[in-house]
């Protein structure tokens, strides 16, 4: 280490450097314009008449004002003019100097006294020095090469002295004055080298980052340029085709935001789609989200925000239009007729925006399959004179199938709703929601949840779709939604619909449906003129009765189809000649034998109820009402078997009906004459055909006391006798559901006594008037009454005269 010693005093004339620093080793020019410069100058001068040698200056630092502690020997070696010809003088650092206390000299400078610092190192080097050496002189050579400096490199390489070696780095201009000030005052050479370095190699990362920065930004612009470049000339070369091919509309239809402003939309929509043009025009071309802005514009520019229909508020023709349309379904019929004149009343007082919302409305059709709840939804639009759209529900399982994907999903769409709304080109669409029962749920959300505000005349005139994100008024909307069964509707979603069910035609109404519609509409796709076949009435009535046995008329639809494919192919073998007429006896010999030949028109001995212990009971089903029949067997006593045993795939409900009948009769079995020690002693099996239906619900409750009354007593139950209601542990007869589906299914099996609840018997004003002509209804209130109708006397099996119930 250098020891810092004074080896002798100097007295010298101070010359201030302001902001500026010279280190031993630097050669500087300095201004003689300067008063101070030249006074201190011209004392050296002066000084140095009396002494050998050159003139001698200190060069001191001043930073605002106030002077290092520690100055530099520096020797005046030329005076004359600078090259802008301004007088000047070439002074050379020699030395450290320790500044002292003033004195007096000769001329105008401050003198001050001094003592050299020794600087001297041992020879030779330590190993850690000599690497400082050469890691300070690889730093300075990478900094000189990158500035071009190849000159310098070299007589930086040629310093051996690590002294020396640190002052040169007074030479670097990216050094701040403070920075040398703090070399200029270390007066270890090594520790000074050391600075040095780490300054040097602070400043080249600083620059190596900086050059890095701007490498990318001028890549980046370099890029933009010819991005910009290449897009104009695609413009021009578009412009040569459009001009090329006569299409003179320009890029109006690529300018969202003329396209937006000169839209029709309603304020909020329109400020909502400005920000997002605001967004696009400030996004890059290459950027994804520039790509689902333009997608979402689309979106919104294509909604038919302001587009209506008007209603035909001619009542009496849209009333005569259902009626044409379709055959029955009367409170349907009634009700798109209240609602259509409530429509027009309203609108007569200006009634029709109350509170932000319209007068829609929100209907649930449901029935079984085939009775036209589908095709309803295309008259009532018919009716009404607006568009109608169908938006299948069936199997969807996807929350946002209903409000729709948020956007920054790949592939994102809005929901159903919505693009039905921008399909029928309207706000007040008819919009059919066809199979809402099938609608499932799963890790994806409940769709059926999503429709509670859809469905909610109170809520939707505010709906937000989670794409568009704005508002969209459904309330002008009416929404039909079809299902088969009622109980598979979640509670709160059924409850925000009016429930308007559909249970089945009759005979009559079938056959005027299948005359009027069916027939028709098969002639023309079985390729046949109207009148080259034409079927008699009573051939349509007995497909409606024995081919087919359902609520609706799809099975029927296809009987007629197959009879006309036959009857074509029949034709076109030379076997048949057109026109011709189909009468009933025709059908076994071109469509085979019946497939549903009522109970009472089979011979006695083949009917099910031929035998004691079968009844038949009426039920509702997924597909409409049908016949149920019930068994009921006593195990051999020599077997030991006991209880009861129940098959079928029957529910709990169910179960525990046929377990009330059962006590009911031991209870009371007595009083009926009934031998109840049968019901003791021996096993009793009761089996529901059609084993591999799933059957449940308390309304099988007579027929099932009816067919055990039956086994114990011996007596059959009549043919043309068909029950429902539930039975009570007193034997009370107790209401039940379905009336009307039960009443159809019995009419078209070809039963002709019915027996029901005596609290069902208002339900009978549902029933269709023809239906209840072909049936002798009986209401009861005690399951005894039951017995007294459904069993034939023991003696001869006829029919008892049967007392009229209480």
């Amino acid at each position: 280490m250098a020891a810092e010693s004074p080896a002798f005093t100097l007295v010298l004339p101070v010359l201030p450097l302001d902001d500026e620093v010279v280190l031993p080793g630097m050669v500087v020019p300095l201004d003689l314009s300067d008063a101070e410069v030249r006074a201190a100058v011209e004392a050296a001068q002066a000084a140095a008449r009396s002494e050998p040698g050159k003139p001698k200056v200190l060069l001191v630092p001043r930073v605002d004002g106030t002077y290092a502690r520690t100055g530099v020997l520096g020797t005046v070696e030329q005076v004359g003019r600078l090259a802008d010809g301004d007088p000047g003088a070439l002074i050379r650092g020699r030395s450290r100097v320790r500044i002292g206390a003033g004195t007096t000299g000769p001329g105008a400078a401050l003198w001050v006294e001094g003592a050299q610092v020794d600087e001297t190192l041992p020879d030779p080097l330590p190993g850690q020095v000599a690497e400082l050496v050469k890691e300070y002189k690889a730093l300075a050579t990478s900094w000189l090469r990158k500035r071009g400096a190849w000159q310098v490199v070299d007589r930086v390489q040629a310093i051996d002295g690590v002294a020396a070696l640190a002052d040169n780095s007074g030479y670097s201009p990216f050094l701040t004055t403070e920075q040398k000030v703090e070399l200029l005052e270390t007066a270890d050479p090594v520790a000074r080298l050391k600075l040095a370095t780490q300054l040097l190699r602070d400043h080249l990362a600083e620059q190596e980052v900086a050059e890095t920065i701007a490498k990318d930004v001028q890549e980046g612009v370099d890029k933009q340029q010819r991005e910009f470049l290449l897009r104009r000339q695609l413009e021009a070369v578009r412009k040569e085709l459009r001009e090329l091919n006569g299409d003179q509309e320009g890029e109006e239809s690529d300018d969202y935001r003329a396209r937006v402003e000169a839209a029709d939309l309603p304020e909020k929509v329109r400020e909502a789609a400005l920000k997002e043009v605001d967004k696009l025009e400030r996004s890059s071309d290459q950027s994804p989200e520039g790509s689902w802005i333009r997608t979402w514009l689309d979106t919104v520019l294509e909604m038919p925000w302001s587009e209506r229909t008007e209603d035909a508020y001619d009542i009496r023709g849209a009333k005569s239009v259902l009626d044409a349309e379709h055959a029955g379904l009367e409170d349907v019929k009634e009700r798109i007729t209240e609602y259509l004149a409530v429509r027009k009343r309203r609108g007569d007082r200006g009634l029709g925006v109350i509170g932000g919302r319209r007068g829609g409305a929100v209907l649930a059709l449901v029935g079984p399959p085939g009775v036209g709840k589908t095709s309803l939804g295309e008259s009532v639009a018919h009716a009404m004179g607006r568009k109608f759209v169908r938006v299948a529900l069936g199997g969807v399982r996807d929350e946002a199938e209903i409000r729709g994907h948020r956007r920054t999903y790949v592939g994102a769409l809005p929901g159903r709703i919505v693009r039905a709304i921008k399909e029928a080109g309207s706000m007040n669409p008819v919009v059919l929601l066809d199979e809402i029962d099938k609608v499932g749920s799963d890790f994806r959300g409940d769709p059926a949840a999503a429709l509670l505000e859809v469905l909610d005349p109170a809520q939707n005139h505010t709906f937000r779709d989670h794409y568009l994100e704005v508002e969209l008024d459904l309330s002008d909307v009416v929404f039909l939604a079809t299902a088969n069964v009622l109980e598979a509707i979640p509670e709160a979603l059924a409850d925000r619909m009016e429930i308007v069910r559909l249970d089945g035609y009759t005979e009559d109404e079938k056959v005027v449906i299948a005359r009027d519609h069916l027939l028709p509409r098969q002639l023309e796709r079985a390729g046949l003129d109207e009148g080259e076949v034409t079927l008699e009435e009573s051939a349509l009535r007995k497909l409606a009765g024995e081919y087919t046995r359902e609520a609706g008329v799809r099975t029927l639809e296809r009987s007629i189809a197959r009879l006309l494919r036959k009857v074509a192919a029949q034709h076109e073998l030379g076997e048949r000649e057109l026109p011709c007429a189909i009468a009933d006896e025709d059908l076994r010999g071109l469509i085979g034998r019946p497939h549903h030949v009522p109970e009472s028109a089979q011979d006695p001995a083949e009917r099910r109820t031929a035998v004691p212990g079968v009844a038949t009971g009426l039920a509702v089903t997924g597909a409409g009402g049908d016949v149920l029949f019930v068994e009921a067997s006593l195990a051999d006593p020599e077997t030991g078997a006991t209880g009861l045993t129940l098959t079928g795939q029957l529910g709990d409900v169910m179960k525990e009906s046929a377990r009330i009948a059962l006590s009911f009769l031991r209870s009371h079995g007595a009083e009926l004459g009934l031998p109840v020690t049968d019901l003791k002693d021996r096993g009793v099996h009761i089996h529901f055909p059609a084993g591999a239906v799933p059957k449940d619900g308390p309304s099988a409750g007579v027929t099932l006391t009816t067919a055990l009354a039956s086994l114990l007593s011996g007596r059959q139950v009549r043919t043309d006798v068909a029950m429902t209601g539930e039975v009570s542990l007193t034997g009370r007869v107790l209401p039940i559901g379905g009336v009307k589906q039960k009443l159809l299914a019995a009419q078209r099996a070809g039963v002709t006594t019915v027996i029901i609840p005596k609290r069902n018997e208002p339900d009978l004003d549902d029933v269709p008037a023809e239906v209840l002509d072909k049936l002798d209804v009986h209401t009861v209130t005690d399951v005894r009454q039951v017995l007294e109708l459904a069993l034939a006397p023991a003696a001869d099996g006829a029919a008892p005269e049967v007392p009229l119930a209480a």
